[in-house]
């Protein structure tokens, strides 16, 4: 009886070791102002994670909404990633493919309007609890960049750390 009431102990307390993750998936969309998305304008988000979700991997992408009158078939993205602790943010610059060589869309359309969720990083890690803040800045030559609705970033779990 002894025993059984130490392995239920023990197991008990492994299984509270080992919680779930807080976060399973983060989205958050912004409205470019006036869809004229200026090199001014930086959308940031702000993700907080819990000392439990720093054991899992994340998938990260970023979400456009545009017009079928954007005038081009890529967006880059100048990605700002501050880490927990830190003052200065680890700047990244990435393309989003938007259309396919022959000038059809990606991603799915209704109308006038397109939505795509665009991979930037799989199985990403993040080795800290706190708050991440990211922040995206419109890197094409055109400023102005016309026509783009809203931008938004989505986190979602991808599986257990090896």
């Amino acid at each position: 009886m002894k025993r059984l009431l130490l392995v239920t102990a023990g197991l008990l307390i492994l299984a509270a070791a080992c919680k779930p993750p807080k976060l399973d998936v983060y989205e958050k969309n912004l409205e470019i102002p006036g869809h004229d998305w200026t090199y001014d304008y930086k959308p940031a988000f702000e993700v907080k994670l819990e000392p439990e979700d720093t054991a899992w991997l994340y998938n990260i992408y970023v979400n456009v909404r545009h017009q079928t009158s954007y005038p081009y078939s890529n967006l880059w993205l100048m990605v700002g990633t501050q880490y927990p602790g830190d003052s200065i943010p680890a700047q990244q610059r990435v393309e989003l493919p938007l259309a396919e060589p022959s000038g059809k869309w990606l991603g799915s359309g209704i109308d006038d309007i397109y939505e795509h969720r665009v991979p930037i990083q799989q199985n990403a890690i993040f080795s800290k609890p706190g708050t991440y803040k990211i922040t995206f800045e419109q890197n094409m030559r055109q400023n102005p960049l016309p026509h783009v609705m809203n931008v938004g970033l989505r986190i979602e779990k991808a599986g257990k750390r090896p």
